[in-house]
């Protein structure tokens, strides 16, 4: 078995200077340490007169503290990168990772201001989903699947909408918009 902390020489030679990972681990974790806090001094399950998975500070306290794991294993995984002398100091060529980015941060726009509110929530979530995938997925499948494709995407759009809803609603006692 391999350690996750471990980077192989061909990937190492690619990858930025480790630098680069240690000051995004450092934002990472002041985020993440934000998070914690501010879930910490929401009101606790015994305020609320209700079982501990009501306390609304308990979902955003365990992204902060799965957030905050995370960027520690890159801050140790870049220390170590730097230790060994591996990484580019060059800069790094352009990527092409803007557009995709760009149109993630749209269709979660859509999601938020658009769709939220306007239509049951499991709808508004399943046409999110199923969209993210017909934008990601099906431009790279060859022209003759792209039908069985939709029918993917939008199966897996409703089945997250109605599992997202049902779980909030039913197991955290959260009402939906």
């Amino acid at each position: 078995m391999t350690n996750p902390l471990d980077v192989p020489a061909s990937a190492a030679a690619e990858r930025l200077a480790p630098r680069v990972d240690l000051l995004t681990a450092a934002v990472l974790l002041v985020f993440a340490l934000a998070i914690v806090a501010i879930a910490l001094g929401m009101p606790t399950f015994r305020e609320r007169q209700g079982e501990i998975y009501v306390a609304p500070g308990l979902v955003p306290g365990l992204y902060g503290v799965v957030l905050a794991l995370l960027s520690a294993t890159l801050a140790l995984r870049a220390l170590r990168r730097a230790r060994l002398g591996l990484g580019r100091t060059a800069p790094p060529e352009p990527s092409g990772t803007a557009l995709p980015l760009a149109i993630v941060a749209v269709l979660g726009l859509i999601y938020c201001f658009g769709l939220i509110g306007r239509m049951p929530f499991w709808l508004a979530s399943a046409i999110f989903v199923a969209a993210f995938i017909v934008v990601f997925e099906l431009p790279a499948m060859p022209p003759a699947r792209r039908w069985r494709g939709f029918a993917t995407a939008a199966i897996q759009g409703v089945a997250t909408g109605a599992a997202v809803t049902l779980v909030f609603e039913r197991l955290f006692l959260v009402r939906l918009p």
